[in-house]
C-alpha cells in the first residue's frame, strides 16, 4: 500500500500494481506493438522493394520501428495521463510518485527506456530492477519518478457515523439548513480519515468545517461540544432526516401507483 498525504494532512491509500499484473500488462503491449510494425512492414514490403533502394529501405524499416516501439506508447500513454491497451484490460494506471498524472516528459523517458530494457534486453533487465523495490519499478519508473497504480480495486464499505449519545436530545431538535454538497463532500471524508491524521491538523481542520457547518445549523451544539463529535451528530442527523424524506417519497409513489391501477377501467 502506498500512501499520500494531501495539502489537508488527508492520507491517500494507493495500491501499486503487482509484478504478475504489471508484467502481463506489458507482455500484452509487447505483442500488440509487435504485430502492428509485422502488419505493417508486411503491408508495404513490396512498395519497399520495387521503389526504393536497399538504404531508403532500411531507413524506412528504421522509422516504422521507432514508429511502433517509441512514438506510439508515449502518445498514448500521454493523452490518456498512463494508460495502455495492456494496463486498459488489466485495470491499471501510470502515475508519478505523488500520485498525479503523468505527462510527456514522463512518457517520454519510460518510452525511451523501455526499448532497451523491454525490447532489445527482453525485458531481463525489467525483471530485476522491479524485484528490488516495493512498488515493481522498472528501470524507466525510476528515472521518470512513476510506478504503476491499480485502478480496479475492492471497494471496503465505509463504516457510518452514529450519532453521539450526548448530542441526540440537541440534535433531535436541531434546525438543520441543506449543506451544500461540496461541504458534506469533504465532512464525509474527515470523518473517514481523521483516525488517520496528525492530531493538530485533525483538530484544525475539524474547527474550520466546524464553522463552516455552524451557519447551516441552528442552534449551536451544547458549550463544549468537541468540533469533530458535532460534525459527526450533523452528518448523521442529515442521513437520517434524508432516509427519512426519501422513504415518504416512495409511499407516496407506491400509493399514487396503486390507486392509478385500481380505476374502475382497469382489469
Amino acid at each position: 500500500m502506498s500512501n499520500i498525504v494531501t495539502g489537508e494532512a488527508v492520507v491517500l491509500e494507493l495500491r501499486p500494481a503487482s509484478f504478475g499484473v504489471r508484467a502481463l500488462s506489458s507482455m500484452i503491449d509487447c505483442i500488440i506493438n509487435f504485430l502492428l510494425l509485422i502488419l505493417t512492414t508486411a503491408f508495404l514490403a513490396e512498395t519497399v522493394q520495387i521503389g526504393f533502394d536497399p538504404a531508403a529501405a532500411q531507413a524506412l524499416v528504421l522509422t516504422m520501428v521507432v514508429f511502433f516501439l517509441v512514438i506510439v506508447p508515449v502518445t498514448l500513454e500521454t493523452l490518456t495521463r498512463g494508460k495502455s491497451v495492456g494496463r486498459l484490460i488489466m485495470g491499471l494506471r501510470i502515475v508519478r510518485d505523488d500520485g498525479g498524472s503523468i505527462r510527456f516528459r514522463h512518457a517520454l523517458i519510460r518510452g525511451l527506456v523501455g526499448v532497451f530494457e523491454l525490447y532489445l534486453l527482453l525485458g531481463s533487465v525489467a525483471f530485476v530492477v522491479a524485484l528490488f523495490n516495493d512498488r515493481s519499478k522498472r528501470l524507466g519508473d525510476l528515472l521518470a519518478g512513476t510506478y504503476s497504480m491499480r485502478e480496479r480495486v475492492g471497494v471496503i464499505p465505509q463504516e457510518l457515523p452514529h450519532i453521539p449519545p450526548q448530542l441526540v436530545p440537541w440534535v433531535k431538535l436541531t434546525d438543520m439548513g441543506r449543506l451544500p454538497e461540496p461541504l458534506a463532500r469533504r465532512i464525509s471524508q474527515f470523518i473517514v480519515q481523521s483516525p488517520k491524521m496528525i492530531p493538530a491538523s485533525r483538530e484544525r481542520l475539524a474547527i474550520d468545517l466546524a464553522n463552516e457547518t455552524s451557519g447551516y445549523v441552528s442552534p449551536p451544539p451544547p458549550a463544549g461540544t468537541a468540533p469533530e463529535m458535532f460534525l459527526i451528530a450533523v452528518m448523521a442527523e442529515r442521513r437520517e432526516r434524508d432516509f427519512a424524506r426519501l422513504s415518504r417519497q416512495y409511499e407516496r409513489s407506491q400509493a399514487q401507483s396503486k390507486r392509478l391501477h385500481s380505476l374502475p377501467f382497469q382489469d
